[in-house]
């Protein structure tokens, strides 16, 4: 804690006290006849709380102008100021001035009183005066009143602390800012509250500056520091930059904990991908070797990303060793696995998964049901879909849209579009809205069975419940009408999607590609892939295979083969629809594709 001088405020020239009286135990009768206003007089009635007196003897002076001669006199301590500064605010209702607020922080900070400045900072009226001025001005107010720079950074330390609290992110960070300007130093608790502040409202690159000023102004950081930082650049997606702060970390001489691990490694599951996942599990293997011992929150992480990853039989291996190390699986452990199990349509297995769950005390969630029930759908299994979902109310578990959009696809999979909506009219009649999902998922089906109209009905209408079409909604649509034969009415639609601030995926183009080339218009699929290239969207494996696959049912098979050539140079690997159209297309029909051996090397090494 600092430790702080006795401020001293000189005593204003005009101000002439009359007389001295000394304080004594018990308060001495006062008459009012014989009384002149002074300061030591006041000073004592304040003492004796005597209000109704002090406001006959100042009733030819107001509030804000005695409160002047107060902090001026030399025998003002806290202990009067405090009483009268409250006292006058509530009995005259007018808010003192951003000075008088700064006087009286110094007053209480130089008396340690730190509990009394936090309550007059989480005053709304002292927020409302604090308000009215930009963090800079406030700032230099703090300065002109007194240059003590201990008490300043005491005083700013507080007032970033109550922005914090009140949840005023900008505000908060604006005094951290221009505290460095003024070369005060902050508590390293309330760096890490605003930190902390600004990654659960997604300022992660503003916290990454906190951090780094932090460093700057050799100020301290610890543990939870270096936490919060590292989980803001996960969520962020800047996994690079969470590992150089983990470095910084160890270098400081800050050994990891559990949360850090847990936090990195949960940012590399979350992005997916092989290489992210053997990111996670080496980070997963060093913590064993520091003896940090990983919990059911590391395990969860890894199983879940391996998941997603479709990977699950990683997941159900990790899963094992989890009850090998004495760490109970808990709902969540199990549906990462019974989901994993449902996307590869291996629903069996997901219930054999659920009834072990339900053995071992853990009782199916909401999320449990909706990933089983995805799972039904996809396997055209409307009946059981349809029982889980009557089970799931049974337990007392509420659908939520996830539910009812498993349900609308589940039986628009299964061909009955009668059903889809009534689901949406309960809906909409019901707690539960309709979000973009649920539009996506009707369009779909009604698209799919040729219902074109229905689908931009459908459009028109979450557009006037103030939803709007996403990426996913204008490929339905584009998809669908290509489908129909009508690629130049899709273009249309590709028009309005960056009208309308969207920008197309490679899917999209793809799509649109292959309605032209079914129609036979290849000239219009090659404009395509130009404005696909000319927009920033490099054209993939799917977009060649689309062109290969055109030119050679029109039997231009040598052009066939230049695209081949083409997306070999660009690296990119063919899939086994590549191989399946040059066994088909061109190897059967006696064309060799001359392709200097690309086509044959490893695709490991190629």
């Amino acid at each position: 804690m600092f430790h702080l001088n006795r401020i001293r405020y000189p005593k204003p020239k005009h101000l002439k006290p009359t007389f001295y009286q000394s304080y004594t135990s018990q308060p001495p009768t006062i008459h009012l006849h014989t009384i002149k206003l002074d300061i030591p007089t006041s000073l004592n009635l304040i003492k004796t709380q005597q209000w109704a007196l002090l406001e006959s003897l100042t009733k030819s002076t107001n509030p804000s102008t005695f409160l002047s001669h107060l902090f001026a006199s030399k025998n003002a301590s806290y202990d009067v100021v405090y009483p009268y500064f409250k006292w006058s605010q509530t009995r005259f209702k007018v808010p003192h001035s951003l000075e008088h607020y700064c006087r009286l922080f110094y007053v209480l900070s130089n008396a340690g009183k730190f509990n009394k400045i936090r309550g007059l900072l989480g005053d709304e009226m002292c927020r409302n005066v604090i308000g009215r001025y930009s963090c800079g001005a406030v700032m230099r107010v703090l300065g002109n009143v007194c240059d003590n720079v201990c008490a300043n950074s005491i005083i700013v330390d507080m007032l970033i602390m109550g922005c914090v609290k009140k949840g005023e992110v900008e505000v908060g960070f604006e005094f951290f800012d221009k505290a460095g300007d003024y070369g005060l130093g902050l508590s390293v608790w309330t760096c890490n509250r605003l930190i902390g502040l600004l990654v659960k409202e997604e300022m992660f690159g503003r916290a990454e500056f906190v951090y780094r000023e932090m460093g700057k102004r050799r100020g301290e950081v610890n543990l939870m520091t270096f936490n919060m930082v590292i989980n803001g650049l996960c969520k962020a997606g800047r996994l690079r930059k969470a590992e150089d702060v983990f470095e910084d970390m160890l270098v400081r001489g800050i050994l990891p904990s559990v949360v850090t691990y847990n936090t990195l490694i949960d940012g590399y599951c979350k992005k997916g991908g092989a290489g992210k996942m053997y990111k996670a599990d080496a980070l997963m293997k060093e913590m064993v070797e520091k003896k940090i011992l990983p919990n059911e929150i590391t395990y969860n992480a890894v199983i879940d990303g391996y998941c997603k990853d479709e990977n699950v039989y990683a997941g159900m291996k990790l899963f094992k060793e989890m009850e090998g190390s004495g760490l109970k699986p808990d709902v969540r452990t199990y549906n990462c696995l019974i989901n994993g199990l449902c996307c590869l349509g291996k629903v069996d297995e997901a219930l054999v998964l659920r009834d072990k769950m339900v053995e071992n005390g853990a009782k199916p969630s909401l999320v449990t049901y909706n990933a089983l029930m995805n799972g039904y759908s996809k396997k055209k299994m409307l009946n059981e879909c349809k029982e889980l979902f009557d089970d799931m109310v049974k337990q007392g578990l509420v659908p939520n849209v996830f539910t009812y959009n498993t349900l609308i696809n589940a039986h628009f999979r299964a061909g009955d579009v009668e059903e889809p909506p009534r689901l949406h009219k309960s809906m909409l009649d019901g707690t539960v809205s309709p979000n973009v999902s649920t539009y996506n998922s009707l369009i779909v089906g009604y698209s799919r069975e040729g219902y074109i109209e229905e689908a931009n009905r459908l459009v028109d209408d979450m557009k006037e419940k103030g939803l709007k079409p996403d990426i996913v909604t204008y490929n339905i649509l584009i998809g669908a009408l290509c489908k129909k034969g009508e690629s130049r009415e899709a273009v249309k639609l590709l028009n309005e999607m960056s009208r309308v601030g969207l920008i197309p995926i490679q899917l999209t183009y793809n799509t649109l590609m292959d309605g032209y080339c079914a129609e036979g218009n290849l000239r219009a699929a090659l404009n395509v892939m130009m404005r696909m290239e000319k927009e920033g969207r490099r054209p993939n494996v799917a977009t060649y295979n689309v062109l290969i696959k055109a030119f050679c049912e029109k039997g231009k098979l040598k052009e066939a083969n230049e695209f081949l050539n083409k997306m070999l140079e660009k690296g990119l690997i063919p899939n086994h629809i590549t191989y399946d159209i040059v066994r088909e297309k061109m190897l059967e029909r006696g064309f060799v594709p001359d392709i200097d051996a690309h086509l044959y090397n490893d695709p490991i090494t190629s």
